[in-house]
Formats: C-alpha cells, structure tokens, sequence
C-alpha cells in the first residue's frame, strides 16, 4: 500500500501544476497545426539522406564533440570526486552543473566565437560537475572489507587502486557510457547556437520547411544512439578519444585580448565600469530583477512543474508498454521504439520542433519536457517491473496496474521523479533561447543586445535556482526515505 506521506507530496505537487495551469501560457497558435504536424511526419517517412554534402561531416563532429567533451569531463570529474568531501569542492561542482550547456556555449562564443573549444568546452564544464557528484556516490558506496585485507604500511594510492577502482570499476564504466549519450545529445544541439553539429543542419532544414531533410537528420540521429552498444566497444575507446579531435573542425584563431576584455570589462556591471559605485549598481540591480529576472523566475518555475507532474503522469502511463506483465512481444517492441526514440530526443530539439508546428507558448516546451522524461522514467520502472514476480492469481488489466504493480513501484517512480526535477529545471531555464519566457529568454536577449553584465547575472540567478531546486529535491527524497541517488 502507498503511504500517506507519498501520497500527500503527490497531491501537493498534482495541486501546484493545476494552479500553475491558471497562469501559463497554454495554446496552439499556429495557423494550421495539423497539416504542419503532417507534414512533419511525412518528412520522417519520406527522408532525404542525401539533401546536403555537410549532413556527414555534421554527423561526425557532432560525435567528436561527444567523445571529447565526456572524456575531457570524466577525467576532470574524477579528480574532483575524490576531493568532494570538501564543501567548497562541492559548491564548485553545484554551480558548474547547474549551468546549461547552451548557457555555457553562449558564455564561449562571446571571446573564442565559433572555435571548437567552444563546444568542447560548454559540454566539458557541466559534466565535469555531473561526473565529480556521482563517482564521489559510487566510491563511497564501494565495499570497505578489500581494504582491510591490505598489508600494513599500504600506499593511501595503491590501496585506491587495488580496493576501490575493481570494486566500483562495472558502475564508474555503466555511468560513463551513459553520459557518453548524454553528451551526444549535447552535442547534437549545440548546432542550435552555430557550431557544426547535427543540430545546425536541423535548425536549418526546418526554417526552409524542408521536413524530408529534417527527417533524414533525425533518422541518423536516433541511429547513432541506438546503435552505440555496437560500435562504442572498450578496445575502440583510444582510437576514438585520439582521433575525435581531428574531426572538431577548425575556427578562427583565438583572439586573447577579447577574452581578456570580456572578463575585465563586459561582465563587469555598466554602473562599476562608469564608476558610478553602489548608487548605480543598486538601481541598476532592482531594475534587472523588476523587468527581467522575476519574470523569468515566475515562467520557468511555472513551466518546470507543470512538466514534473505531465512527466510523472506520462511515465506512469508508458511504463506498461515494456512490461512483461501487460501485452504480448509486438506490443512491447513498438512500446520500446517508442520509449527510446523519446528519451533518445533531446527536449530542446522536441521543443523547437513543436514550437515550429504548434507557435510559440508554453505548450511545446510541456510535452517535450513531459516526453523526454517520462520517456526515460517510463523505460526504467518498466524493466523494474519486470523483475517482479506476481502470484498465479493476480488480476489482470487495470486491477493489476493499479493494485498489483503501481503500489509496488510508487516510491521508486518518486525517487526517479524528484532526481530528474532539477535536470528539468536546467532545461526549462534553457527552453527560453527559442522564445518561451523562461530564464534563458532573457539571457538570450541580454547577449544579443550585447548586455553581457545582465547576462551573466541571469546565468547567475539561473544556476541558484537549479542548486535551489536540487536541494530541496534531496531534502524531499530523504524525508520520504526515498532513494537519495536511485539506480539507473
């Protein structure tokens, strides 16, 4: 039986995305959305893997940005991890994963403009972040016995190596490969901000309404993922870090005086460079926080959980779609297409797709965020479901769904939930470069109009919400003595 503090926290949060539905901006306003949205399928049907000479060299940065991004990432989160018992260490990493790739790449472009250290480097930062919070959980979690069994006089480094590395060697590799399709992802659509990445060629196929191109471009990307177990083999491994660099393209040289600039001028506030002192810089601050930041705050925390709940919702309804307890093999393939090609999309791609479809509100950036999510929720409670054992008279239909299984599942649906809210936040800020009110609307705005202070301060307010949000997720999650770090 679900107890009542679940139950409770689920009412509370189903309460919240109702009211929050009084106040978004929840409509269809393209002219025919129908006919576009079948236009769209029938490029997906119809792809035209040969529309432009740049769609393979695009495939190929986009996984060169991957591979060098991740692997630049774990090594730098795996030196972090094993000090991030120290506070300031983990405030580091708090606020460097708090910050959207996007966000990152929008900082970069700014001082090294379309150079690949760009990219490398807007994917690099955040994972770096990502990796040192979850190796530290790994490691900690490692099995202290092969420790004691050491010689006297034992180096603190050959035991790490002998007693934790092997202990923890399946998990570290089974997030690494993860995060290698995070980064893929990643990658794919920093095409959206002019670097050469599959999602350039998308942005572009769709603005010319060419959806067959389009298509072709989705086609190669759900392959991509689908297909790493085939060609990601650990012996490739150095051939592919080695040689991805020389697939990132080249750029412009570095110019380092505008790198200097923009740390000693452009993102200093316009008050202090006019040497105006604090009676500038307030006024200037309350102004920014009236007309942008609040705004932007009130949007996408509206928008963030309206899409938790439709997430929650959405899993809970996919899950059966790959049970062993629901249908038949058919049923249950078509489930896991459908499953993998929504968590294999990235939401920003998902959104930009429907915000062409649909017209600009909040409703694209709902379902996508809802889609992606549930999609990866639904996939994992379904193959947890599998792993349960039912009675040879247990009901059948929706009495099994709603009284044998969901009870059993509710708390580890919760779990996953609530660790994915401040990753949906993270996105939700993002979701405003494509013309949503959020956080990353008025970043986008302050950029183009060169305003990279109010910027950087948004950025700034962007990633205390994400920590904000992260904190209060783990303060729920031990208060219904959920799993703290559920099991991927």
């Amino acid at each position: 039986m679900l107890s009542y503090p679940t139950v409770r926290t689920s009412l509370i949060f189903l309460t919240i995305a109702l009211v929050g539905l009084l106040f978004a901006d929840i409509a269809i306003t393209a002219n025919n959305p129908w006919r576009d949205l079948g236009n769209f399928f029938l490029g997906v049907l119809t792809p035209n893997f040969f529309s432009s000479e740049g769609l393979l060299t695009a495939l190929l940065r986009t996984v060169a940005f991957a591979f060098v991004g991740v692997t630049v990432g774990a090594i730098c989160g795996f030196l972090l991890a094993l000090v991030y018992r120290f506070l300031p260490v983990r405030i580091f990493c708090a606020f460097i994963r708090a910050i959207h790739e996007l966000f990152w790449a929008l900082i970069f472009l700014q001082f090294f403009g379309f150079h690949p250290l760009t990219g490398v480097l807007a994917i690099a930062i955040p994972y770096s972040g990502i990796f040192a919070k979850v190796y530290s959980e790994i490691l900690e979690e490692a099995d202290p016995e092969p420790g004691r069994l050491l010689p006297p006089g034992t180096g603190t480094i050959a035991a790490f190596l002998y007693t934790k590395i092997p202990d923890c060697w399946v998990q570290l590799r089974t997030y690494t490969a993860y995060r290698l399709e995070c980064g893929l992802r990643s990658s794919a659509i920093l095409g959206f901000v002019g670097l050469p990445t599959l999602g350039f060629y998308l942005e572009t196929s769709f603005s010319q309404g060419m959806y067959s191109d389009a298509g072709a471009m989705l086609i190669l990307f759900y392959v991509l993922i689908a297909t790493i177990p085939l060609w990601v083999k650990p012996k490739l491994l150095p051939v592919y870090i080695l040689g991805a660099p020389f697939f990132l393209g080249d750029g412009l040289p570095i110019v380092w005086g505008n790198v200097e600039r923009f740390f000693t001028q452009d993102i200093v506030p316009s008050p202090l460079r006019d040497d105006e002192g604090l009676s500038g810089l307030l006024p200037w601050l309350n102004e920014l926080m009236i007309e942008q930041a609040l705004p932007g705050i009130w949007n996408t925390v509206i928008l963030t959980q309206i899409a938790l709940v439709a997430t929650g919702i959405l899993a809970l309804l996919a899950f059966p779609l790959i049970s062993n307890h629901f249908g038949g093999p058919i049923r249950r393939t078509s489930g896991h297409v459908f499953l993998v090609i929504a968590r294999s999309t990235p939401e920003y791609i998902l959104a930009y797709i429907l915000l062409q479809l649909w017209g600009p509100s909040m409703l694209p950036a709902v379902v996508a965020l809802a889609l992606h999510n549930g999609g990866i929720i639904g996939h994992l409670i379904g193959r947890q479901t599998n792993t349960i054992r039912l009675r040879s008279d247990a009901p059948h239909g929706f009495n099994r769904y709603g009284w044998e299984l969901v009870p059993r599942i509710y708390r580890a649906f919760l779990a996953f939930l609530f660790y994915r809210w401040e990753i949906i936040m993270r996105e939700t800020a993002i979701l405003g470069i494509l013309g949503i009110y959020t956080l990353g609307f008025y970043v986008d705005s302050a950029i183009q109009s060169i305003r990279f202070d109010q910027a950087m301060v948004l950025i700034l307010i962007t990633a205390m919400l994400n920590i904000g949000v992260d904190i209060l997720g783990r303060f729920i999650r031990r208060k219904l003595a959920l799993q703290t770090m559920p099991t991927c």
